[in-house]
């Protein structure tokens, strides 16, 4: 058990949590889960003081006394009384469906009204939620819906058409939320399949995105309270992002036809409008927008050829390993939903950053706008000049198009092809982007002996005996797709393995997807690439092995727990780091007929922060409770700039200590990148 300096460390029992807000402790129940968030989101999104914030505030209500989930007090309050109540929320478990809401909603009024200086309420299942404001007329209360609660200075306005410099930042599993619900929204509300519903809200974020970089224009995406209550305002707010639309469809043309149009009902489109109004997707921290985002894809549009997404954590390791540099370039050849990619652009603008602080002498806090602009403009232009990534599915391609734009504007890079085809078969347009994106000749592109275009590779492929690759066409290019015998060499008069002429008869895609990273590199380029164990271990792969070592250093192993890719795969995998070698130096080794010996990172991990059912596990002391990490530490806290006093749980996550030992290593060995 450790903690940061100035922190302290409890432990909390089996099946409790620490309330964020007060230190409590509670029962860990699906209705508290909503709580904990919405609590997050009070101190966090809304800025209002912890010492505001009441949780389970005894009311009186003639002759009963209930328990309000959260109040808020004025700041300026120092009685805590009931008549001082200034805002009310009411939680539920997320099974409580929109529909069953009735009663909670009257049981927000009536707790509302027996508070006189109770102004806003809000009940939430975590998926919906329904904000009242309380008015006086004619000598009786009313109730009037709007989009959200107020923040903590009570300006009103932001809330209906929030201005730029107020989009706030959305903290922890919030935006993962907020996706969720505006996609289950369209699912239900327009009666579309999952995929279909998926890129609809794909086509409001890309609106999203794109006003938000409309700088020195005032915000578009945005519907008033009483747009979303009426059809006309519904059908208002419509045309106004449909006007968007069309900008969008003008900068994505590799994304979006001519013909497209936003297909969502005006009632759905403008309450979704509502729901992502208030958040600004350019500025939140790229962790919690790539989970959210990731998890939602994942729910969509994960395929049947071996697509198992990777764990954010494990990607992050894998990146960390190896390292890219700003003027290095960077490719995921089955790139999925991009987060690879994502990760790796994100390592790199942390380094410019560090970089650009030095330079300016100041942190970036204070930067000058110009400062600040300079920055982002040469974090554009390595986005789009240095990350690249194919996919075969088209609806992943789209999918991490997107993912890019939200982070850094990196999508003119992101292909359609199968990776494993002859380059002479990679379609013409394809074939010209590239080579005009990589300053090279696209006659160059013709074969797998002159496709070493990167310094890096980081890339989990696809693997399984169910999607085997078949044809000469294809295994003619690897090595790997010829039977491989035993023999005697002619040096040395060594046992070891020779390539036939004869094909197999078909290759798990993971054996070919190794080579066809290596034939991607660059001579010294750099591969982190997440396989199965078999390939380490089984027998009948030996030869796999063989040429590997030949071609390539393997500079190291990490053993993956089972539970890495659950739920969904249970296959034992390993990240492997692995450099290229020069054609000099596979002569030379040749012609020894010995392979240079070099010293090998290897660790196993066993915890990776999630059980077999998907669950985040947490560390635990001696006795089984779960450890907290108390006020001074900053562990496991996506806003680190958050200076209250909290508790927060250690994710039992080992993959996070792999990176910091690699680097040692690293020293040790005289490895300089």
């Amino acid at each position: 058990m450790s903690t940061t300096p100035g922190g302290k460390t409890t432990t909390v029992p089996d099946g409790e949590i620490c309330d964020y807000i007060d230190d409590t402790f509670r029962k860990d129940t699906p209705e508290e889960y909503v709580r904990q968030t919405i609590e997050k989101r009070l101190v966090n999104e809304h800025k209002y003081k912890r010492e505001q914030i009441k949780i389970e505030f005894g009311l009186r209500l003639g002759s009963r006394h209930p328990r309000a989930d959260i109040v808020v007090f004025p700041e300026s309050s120092h009685t805590f009384t009931q008549g001082d109540i200034w805002l009310i929320v009411e939680c539920k478990s997320e099974v409580v469906e929109q529909g069953n809401k009735k009663d909670g909603v009257d049981q927000l009024k009536s707790y509302m009204s027996a508070c006189p200086n109770c102004e806003w309420g809000m009940w939430t299942n975590g998926k919906y939620k329904e904000v009242l404001r309380k008015e006086q007329e004619k000598g009786k209360y009313v109730f009037r819906e709007y989009n959200d609660i107020p923040p903590a200075d009570g300006s009103v306005d932001d809330i209906d058409r929030p201005k730029r410099n107020k989009l706030k930042k959305a903290y922890e599993d919030n935006l993962v939320m907020v996706f969720k619900t505006c996609h289950n929204h369209v699912y239900i509300t327009d009666g579309l399949q999952k995929q279909l519903a998926f890129f609809e809200l794909l086509k409001l974020i890309f609106c999203k995105t794109l006003d938000e970089q409309n700088v020195g224009q005032p915000l578009e995406f945005y519907a008033t309270s009483q747009e979303r209550a009426s059809p006309d305002g519904q059908l208002t707010v419509k045309n106004r992002v449909k006007q968007i639309f069309e900008k969008v469809k003008r900068r994505f043309p590799q994304i979006f036809g001519s013909n497209d149009e936003i297909e969502l009902l005006p009632r759905s489109l403008s309450w979704i409008v509502t729901e992502l109004q208030p958040y600004s997707l350019l500025e939140t921290h790229v962790d919690v927008k790539g989970k959210a985002y990731e998890e939602l894809v994942g729910a969509n549009l994960r395929g049947d050829r071996g697509e198992f997404f990777t764990p954010r954590n494990i990607m992050q390791m894998a990146v960390k390993m190896i390292n890219p540099k700003p003027d290095e370039k960077v490719c995921d050849p089955a790139c999925g939903t991009g987060g690879f990619l994502i990760m790796a652009m994100t390592h790199v603008v942390e380094k410019l950053k560090h970089e650009a602080e030095k330079d300016f002498g100041k942190p970036e806090s204070a930067w000058k706008d110009t400062e600040r602009d300079n920055f982002r403009d040469k974090i554009k232009e390595i986005a789009q000049s240095n990350f690249y990534g194919f996919d075969i599915n088209p609806d992943l391609v789209k999918a991490t198009k997107m993912n890019m734009v939200m982070n850094n504007d990196g999508s003119g890079n992101i292909y359609r092809n199968d990776s494993l085809l002859p380059p002479h078969e990679w379609a013409w347009e394809l074939k010209q982007q590239l080579a005009q994106a990589l300053h090279i000749d696209s006659g160059n592109i013709s074969n797998a002996h002159n496709i070493g275009f990167f310094d890096v590779v980081v890339t989990n492929p696809p693997f399984g005996s169910r999607i085997p690759i078949k044809g000469g066409h294809i295994l003619e290019q690897f090595n790997l797709g010829y039977i491989w015998r035993n023999a005697r060499y002619t040096v040395n008069n060594q046992t070891g393995w020779t390539v036939s002429s004869d094909f197999q008869s078909s290759v798990p895609p993971e054996q070919l997807f190794i080579e066809r990273c290596l034939q991607f590199l660059k001579p010294g380029g750099r591969l982190a690439i997440v396989l199965p164990d078999s390939i380490l271990s089984n027998p009948s792969l030996v030869y796999v092995r063989h040429w590997l070592t030949r071609k390539a250093r393997i500079l190291a192993s990490v053993d993956l727990p089972v539970d890495t890719f659950q739920p969904g795969n249970g296959t034992q995998t390993s990240v492997l780091i692995i450099q290229k070698k020069t054609e000099k130096e596979i002569q030379v080794e040749q012609g020894t007929g010995k392979i240079r010996p070099y010293n090998v990172f290897m660790t196993m991990v066993e915890r990776v922060g999630h059980d077999k059912r998907g669950n985040t596990i947490f560390q635990r002391d001696d006795h089984g409770n779960e450890i907290w990490v108390s006020q001074g530490s900053s562990i496991n806290k996506t806003d680190t700039t958050a200076k209250a006093a909290t508790r927060t749980r250690i994710i039992d996550d080992q993959s996070r200590e792999v990176p910091g030992l690699f680097a040692e290593w690293k020293k040790q060995e005289g490895l300089p990148w």
